[in-house]
């Protein structure tokens, strides 16, 4: 378990990682101000957002941890 969680990411992984995160963060924070559906669609967006920023904070790439191959 202890190898799933090791960082996997390099610098330039990191700064994508961190505009993706406050770019979905900021979409999301636009949304929560809607009515009806527009909330929950915001609220996914605030939590893809804060895993962007949590993976370029730590290094590790959820999607790497888990065997997939990504280009940065």
């Amino acid at each position: 378990m202890t190898k799933f969680f090791q960082p996997n990411l390099d610098r330039r992984g990191r700064w994508v990682r961190a505009i993706w995160g406050v770019l979905m963060l900021a979409i999301g924070v636009a949304l929560l101000f809607g009515e009806g559906w527009r909330v929950w669609v915001g609220l996914g967006f605030v939590a893809l957002g804060l895993l962007g920023l949590i993976e370029a904070r730590r290094g590790w790439c959820l999607a790497r941890a888990c065997g997939l191959k990504t280009r940065l």
